[in-house]
C-alpha cells in the first residue's frame, strides 16, 4: 500500500509519496509545484508516480483549486479525502468558536506538532507540555495548544510578502529589493524586511507569553512553513523548525482513521 499525502497551499501545493499511511512511514516520492502549474501534474511529476493506493490532503486555496488536483488524479482512479477540522481529531480537541471554520492547514499542523512532542519527548511519564505552533507562509498563523490537547485559539496576521505589498501600494516611494533583517536599519530595504520579521517575531512571543500565564508552564514553540527558514534566525523564543509538519499531520490523521487497513 501506498500513501499520497497533499499540502495544497496558497501558494504552492506540496506532495510525498509514503510507503504506507502511518507515523514515521518512508517517504518514497515528493515534491512541490507552483499552483498555476496544477494543470501539467499528471504529465510532468506525476506521470511516473506509481500508483497510490490512499491519498489524504489539506486544501485552504479553494474548491477550484482542489478540483484542478483531483482531475490530476484521475488517471490513478483514487479519490483523495480532505481534511476539514472536526471537534476531535488524533488526540486533539478543537476550541473554535465554529470548529469546522478553523483552517484546515492549522489543524493538520497542530496534529502534527502534538504527536511530534509526545512520540520525541524524553520521558514518557513526563505529562505533554503545552505548546505553540506558527505556519510562517502567506499568511502567518500563531496557535496554542494547552497540556491535554485542547487547542486554545490562535493569531493570524500577514505573511512577509503581503506586508511589503501593502506598503508599496500604500506608500510612495517604497518599491525597493528586499533587504536584510538588522536590529537597527540604516536603510528602506532593510528597514521594511526588519520590521515585517519582527512583527511576525512578536506575534509569536506574545503568544508564549500568554500560553505561560495560562497554563504555568513554558510551552514548546514549532515553526513551520515555506518561510520558516527566514524567521528562524530571528526568533529569540527557542523553536523547533520542522519542515515536514503537515505531512506529519496528515500521517497521524490517517493512522487514527484505520486507513492502512480500509
Amino acid at each position: 500500500m501506498s500513501f499520497l499525502a497533499l499540502d495544497v497551499g496558497n501558494t504552492r501545493l506540496k506532495w510525498a509519496l509514503y510507503e504506507k499511511p502511518t507515523p514515521g512511514a518512508r517517504v518514497l516520492h515528493q515534491g512541490a509545484v507552483f499552483l498555476e502549474s496544477i494543470d501539467r501534474l499528471s504529465e510532468d511529476d506525476w506521470s511516473t508516480l506509481p500508483n497510490p493506493t490512499k491519498a489524504l490532503g489539506v486544501v485552504v486555496a479553494g474548491e477550484a483549486i482542489r478540483r484542478r488536483v483531483e482531475e490530476q488524479m484521475e488517471r490513478w482512479d483514487v479519490t483523495p479525502s480532505w481534511v476539514v477540522p472536526s471537534l476531535h481529531e488524533a488526540g486533539l480537541t478543537n476550541g473554535y468558536d465554529h470548529p469546522t471554520r478553523l483552517g484546515a492547514d492549522r489543524w493538520v499542523a497542530m496534529i502534527g506538532a502534538r504527536a511530534r512532542m509526545q512520540k520525541h519527548s524524553s520521558n514518557p511519564d513526563i505529562a505533554p507540555k503545552p505548546m505553540v505552533v506558527v505556519m510562517v507562509g502567506t499568511a502567518v498563523t500563531v496557535d496554542a495548544i494547552d497540556c491535554d490537547g485542547h487547542f486554545l485559539g490562535g493569531l493570524i496576521l500577514p505573511g512577509h510578502g503581503i506586508m511589503l505589498r501593502a506598503l508599496e501600494s500604500g506608500t510612495a516611494g517604497l518599491r525597493v529589493p528586499t533587504g536584510e533583517v538588522s536590529s537597527f536599519p540604516t536603510n528602506t530595504s532593510d528597514a521594511l524586511t526588519s520590521g515585517g520579521t519582527f512583527a511576525i517575531a512578536g506575534a509569536v512571543e506574545r503568544m508564549v507569553q500568554h500560553v505561560k500565564e495560562r497554563t504555568h508552564q513554558n510551552p514548546v514553540c514549532i515553526m513551520t512553513g515555506g518561510a520558516g527558514w527566514k524567521m528562524a534566525p530571528s526568533m529569540t523564543t527557542p523553536i523547533e523548525l520542522v519542515e515536514s509538519l503537515i505531512f506529519e499531520g496528515l500521517l497521524e490523521i490517517a493512522q487514527h482513521r484505520g486507513l492502512e487497513h480500509s
